[in-house]
């Protein structure tokens, strides 16, 4: 429907009331104008967007993008009002609003006790799709925070008609007392960088955590295991999503945002005092010598389709915000998998993307950012790929601050794979999923995978190449072998299959290719004591890969002691016992704890591991023997990294997943030059051992599925 033929629609017919109680005596209430007062004071001003409190003026500035809108009514709300607004502001399309922005500024003594706010939005719909309704209460885009009333019902915002009371609000909170970062500086991390990936919640809900149970849960209950962290060795947490999301959704991960500058109330311990328990948590981690990176959900919200419910960015336009189709059946393009997906092709959209990313970084102190899908960011509004020059990357290079973070992509969403050089963010990390399905392969006993781990070891150049035109560093490849998104390292090495049953999809949901081998036995009910050990030799396999490979490594939590999940790779709604850690567990595994602590300690002290470009000369690559074996039947792979160039040692690997001894001649210097650190396939503490005993023979007799590395002598 053109301009036109909307103005020449009957007033009714353009708008109705919205759907709540209004005292008209409040609405639009001008104050007397003098020659004292700006513009700027009398009408507001089209940024910053959302809510900012102007303290020299004692005054709320309120703007909002509604492109299509035809009318905009802010609505304030008092802690023991909450479905009635207190106070109403009813934008004059002439005097409060600028290009697609409308804007008022509003004094604090108008405001009163208010404490809430939210606006009402009238239009036309698009042919086909339901969208404004001047009846749903709004949350703005911008909210800092977001409170649920006691009545709050997401049925309401799914559904015609009137959801006053019982929808979410904005918090204003500009105006409170600064946080204290005491000079707190962030942390930067280079060949010693080891990411954790740990659920908020999820770390310390379980009772036997060790945390307070006021605590447990929350970024407070993150405050009290930094020495555990510590300890284990990590210099980067990546934190799972924690922007603020719908609590009457079955969204336990977090990927289903409701809103992207407020943090998730739920992790913290107290009422809408999040932002505070939050900064809390980032200075003690980075007065620990830990960064903290946020995986970040930018692609799409928890609106979903033209099922989902209206809370904020439908409201104010679906056009104007989600890619949309031409099937009037489906409306909402997808490529998230999840119902709707952003468009990056309007400005302003990226524009919510930057202020985001600023806010975290300038209020927040965060040091990097892993982005889902990050694909995404590179579909233009029609949803086809650029494979270009996408905007939002150059607009992120290009800012001061952000360019200098460290990003990590999901170099992919449900339509697209732009691992390495394919994605548009060349100085971007990336999550090598490549990486983890070779490794798995490979220790597994797969045929035909010892070339691909050779690559993926040495840092992945056929994906991220140093060549002159490209020149990526090895670093850029996140190396894993499990994240959240599929099994545990314990579960990858006992299921063959997903058990997904729990999560109410008919075991449909979840990874269907795990690469995973259960070494024997499904499950841990009946298991033999080979069959645990083997698992067990396993796991350090797997991890010890890992650190020994050049890139970016990154683990999950609980992998250093079995966590568990009983099979179930896709616990996106299991907020309990399935999704939580069991620390009693670290109890139990001691032995394991130790490896990888180790493991990490011996990474970190030896930075000819992990640099800044591709190994190249400094290393050579054996087998058994002199030749690497590359045939399809091979399982097996050695080869020795020189450490000179780097200042440190020399150190000499063998890799083998066959199921029988194996014995290797080391091909270079004396025995008495080299000593045994790694042997995965003894017990503790000798399967990582200190002793500095020389070997006495080149020739090394390496058990079934084992690793051993050796480092060459002072």
């Amino acid at each position: 429907m053109s301009a036109n033929k909307v103005a020449e629609l009957p007033v009714k017919d353009r708008i109705q009331e919205p759907g709540f109680a209004v005292d008209r005596s409040r609405l639009n209430v001008d104050h007397e104008l003098s020659s004292a007062r700006t513009w700027e004071q009398i009408e507001g001003t089209s940024l910053p967007l959302g809510a900012c409190w102007i303290e020299e003026e004692q005054a709320y500035n309120f703007a909002i993008y509604a492109e299509h809108a035809y009318s905009v009514t802010l609505l304030l709300y008092a802690p023991h009002e909450l479905v009635t607004p207190v106070f109403v502001y009813r934008f004059d399309a002439l005097r409060n609003k600028s290009g697609r922005i409308w804007h008022c500024r509003i004094p604090i003594a108008d405001i009163g006790e208010c404490r809430y706010y939210a606006c009402s939005v009238s239009g036309v719909d698009l042919p086909g799709i339901h969208s404004f309704d001047p009846q749903k209460i709004l949350l703005d885009p911008y909210a800092r925070a977001v409170f649920f009333p006691p009545e709050f019902d997401r049925t309401l915002a799914m559904r015609e008609g009137s959801n006053a009371g019982k929808a979410p609000l904005g918090v204003l909170i500009g105006h409170r007392a600064e946080f204290d970062w005491n000079e707190s500086r962030p942390p930067h991390h280079e060949a010693d960088a080891i990411i954790y990936e740990l659920h908020v919640r999820g770390f310390t809900k379980n009772p036997n955590s060790g945390v307070d149970p006021s605590r447990a849960g929350t970024y407070a209950g993150l405050v009290d295991k930094i020495p555990y962290l510590k300890d284990l060795g990590v210099t980067v947490v990546e934190l799972m999503p924690i922007f603020q999301r719908d609590p009457q959704e079955s969204d336990y991960w977090g990927y289903m945002p409701l809103n992207f500058f407020s943090p998730h109330a739920h992790a913290s311990d107290h009422d809408h005092e999040q932002h505070l328990e939050f900064k809390t948590m980032v200075k003690a981690f980075h007065e620990a010598g830990i960064g903290i990176v946020l995986d970040v959900v930018y692609n799409h919200t928890c609106e979903g389709d033209h099922r989902g419910p209206i809370y904020s960015y439908k409201g104010l336009g679906s056009a104007s915000y989600y890619m949309m189709t031409s099937d009037p059946a489906n409306p909402y393009s997808n490529y998230s998998g999840t119902g709707n997906t952003l468009n990056f092709g309007r400005s302003h959209v990226r524009k919510i993307v930057m202020d985001s990313l600023r806010y975290w970084k300038k209020e927040m102190h965060i040091d990097g950012f892993r982005f889902d899908l990050a694909s995404v960011f590179s579909r233009n509004a029609d949803g086809s790929l650029n494979w270009g020059h996408a905007p939002i990357f150059a607009e992120i290079a290009s800012d001061p601050e952000l360019g200098r973070l460290r990003l990590i992509a999901e170099p992919w969403d449900t339509g697209a794979y732009q691992l390495g050089r394919g994605f548009p963010g060349i100085t971007w990390l990336q999550w090598n999923g490549r990486f983890r399905d070779d490794v798995r392969r490979f220790v597994k006993g797969d045929t035909g995978t010892v070339p691909d781990l050779m690559q993926r070891i040495y840092g992945s150049n056929d994906f991220f190449p140093d060549d002159r035109d490209n020149a990526y560093h090895a670093y850029q490849s996140v190396n894993y072998i499990t994240s959240h998104d599929g099994f545990t390292l314990y579960d990858l090495v006992s299921y063959n299959e997903k058990h997904n049953w729990a999560n109410g999809q008919n075991n449909q949901d979840g990874m269907n290719q795990n690469y995973s081998w259960n070494c024997g036995h499904e499950g841990d009910s009946g298991a033999s004591a080979e069959v645990l050990a083997l698992r067990r030799k396993q796991a350090k396999n797997f991890f010890c890969l890992l650190m020994l490979s050049n890139g970016t490594p990154m683990f999950r939590a609980g992998d250093e002691f079995l966590n568990a999940q009983f099979g179930n790779n896709n616990p996106y709604n299991q907020d309990n016992e399935t999704g939580w850690l069991d620390w009693s567990q670290l109890q139990s595994n001691q032995d394991m704890f130790r490896f990888f602590k180790s493991m990490i300690a011996f990474r970190k002290n030896h930075p000819t591991l992990s640099r800044s470009r591709f190994w190249r000369e400094d290393v050579a690559w054996y087998g058994t023997g002199a030749v690497a074996d590359l045939s399809p039947d091979s399982h097996s792979l050695a080869f020795c990294l020189h450490g000179a160039s780097q200042n440190d040692r020399d150190i000499y690997v063998m890799i083998s997943a066959y199921w029988d001894n194996l014995e290797f001649q080391i091909q270079e210097g004396t025995a008495s030059e080299w000593t045994s650190i790694v042997d995965t396939a003894l017990a503790t503490p000798n399967d990582f051992s200190n002793s500095r005993k020389p070997l006495k023979t080149l020739r090394y007799l390496v058990a079934p599925r084992s690793v051993v590395v050796l480092l060459r002598l002072d």
